[in-house]
């Protein structure tokens, strides 16, 4: 009898090197328990009642085939009109956008394009969890630079950061405003990334989906090093950067649209080229329909995104006092809608444990905090919180989160 020869490895070194999503498993653990879900971060209310109707449109118009690949003419038209106003940009929607499935693909498809196997790419951490399966998806090295919290929030040493970069540094990413830790990044911290870059020669690439979610401090304005009062900043706004950043965002957070993913990348000509070849090869388009009304959504009046902040800024301020009633240490995020919380006050061995607990005996999920640290130990006393969700929602958790001690 002919002996079976002995079996490959089924599994390749990429996809055995990282686990599955932590962030959506805990939706389904929600599921499984009914626990109220402020673990993934997508909004539990209705997308705006006009942008739906747009797309419902474009579905009975028949843009139901392969838009062009690279992305429908009149979304990218509306892509450079809004980051012309919003940035002040002139970007070229025929050489300079890409549109994709989602921020995810486009964070994907950038680093395929632009990193050949054995370079660096420089990751905050904590960080979003797919950036480090990104890079290696890539064939790159990660390589981690912490960010501490203080008393006035997120930051980086610059030493550690100019460190981590190196002859051999493709790239670096950021996310700002910044999942997990709501963190902004300075324009001072902003510039010093940009030098840092033009000084190696490498590329940013940068997370935007949080871009109109930012608040205003105590006082009412967000003020620099400076004194000068800070709004959004892009990486390719700064001299030197627009020939090196590859801007990464989309429809998802902005307009309540996370299921559509409909994203884009802005990077200059030949970065762009190359991301259009590998985004034809991994999803050939993203959605003809959705793309129309992503263009009527980017046309929204600026009134859209001020009342947006406004209604986050009310979120975040009713859930960061009561998560800290509730006996959880953490500090009003400055952007996005994540809060990131220290649990060591309830005496549980990890974040694991903790968070089994909540969804399973308090009813509430959340995000292990070890899921966006490489290093599982610096997060194993931490769990992100998101306030993407109704009133109704987040007073919900609240008052299960009141009871928290009761359960222990």
């Amino acid at each position: 009898m002919t002996q079976p020869k002995q079996t490959k490895n089924r599994i390749s070194q990429k996809a055995a090197s990282f686990t599955e999503s932590v962030i959506r498993e805990m939706s389904r653990e929600a599921a499984k328990y009914n626990a109220v879900n402020l673990g993934q971060g997508f909004p539990d209310f209705a997308a705006p009642e006009d942008i739906k109707r747009v797309a419902m449109q474009a579905i009975a118009d028949d843009h139901n085939q392969y838009a062009i690949t690279w992305g429908v003419k009149s979304f990218r038209d509306a892509i450079a009109e809004k980051t012309k106003w919003f940035l002040g940009l002139e970007v070229d929607p025929e050489t300079e956008i890409t549109v994709t499935c989602g921020s995810t693909e486009g964070m994907i498809a950038g680093m395929l394009a632009t990193v050949d196997k054995g370079e660096e790419v420089i990751v905050f951490e904590p960080f979003y969890e797919n950036y480090a399966p990104d890079a290696i998806l890539s064939d790159a090295i990660p390589r981690h630079v912490p960010l501490y919290q203080t008393a006035n929030g997120w930051h980086f040493e610059r030493d550690e950061l100019r460190a981590a970069f190196n002859e051999n540094t493709k790239a670096i990413i950021i996310c700002n405003p910044n999942n997990p830790t709501g963190k902004v990044f300075s324009i001072e911290e902003m510039e010093f990334i940009a030098d840092l870059c033009k000084e190696f020669d490498a590329l940013v690439f940068t997370d935007e989906i949080y871009e109109h979610i930012i608040y205003e401090t105590e006082n009412g304005k967000r003020i620099t090093e400076n004194e000068e009062i800070q709004n959004h900043i892009c990486m390719a706004q700064l001299d030197g950067m627009r020939e090196r950043t590859v801007v990464v965002n989309s429809l998802s957070k902005t307009y309540s649209v996370t299921g559509w993913r409909v994203g884009y990348c802005i990077a200059p000509p030949d970065v762009t080229s190359a991301i259009r070849k590998v985004h034809d090869f991994l999803t050939v388009g993203a959605a003809n329909p959705l793309q129309h009304a992503g263009a009527y959504a980017l046309s929204l009046p600026k009134s859209y995104y001020d009342d947006l902040q406004k209604d986050y800024q009310r979120k975040r301020d009713f859930i960061v006092p009561r998560l800290q009633k509730a006996g959880f240490d953490c500090a009003s995020p400055e952007g996005a809608y994540y809060v990131m919380t220290d649990i060591s006050k309830f005496g549980f061995n990890d974040d694991i444990e903790f968070t089994k607990f909540l969804i399973r005996d308090v009813g509430v999920a959340v995000v292990p905090g070890s899921s966006f640290y490489q290093n599982k130990t610096l997060g194993s006393q931490q769990v992100r919180f998101c306030f993407c969700k109704k009133d109704e929602t987040l007073e919900a958790a609240a008052e299960k989160l009141a009871r928290i001690a009761a359960k222990i």
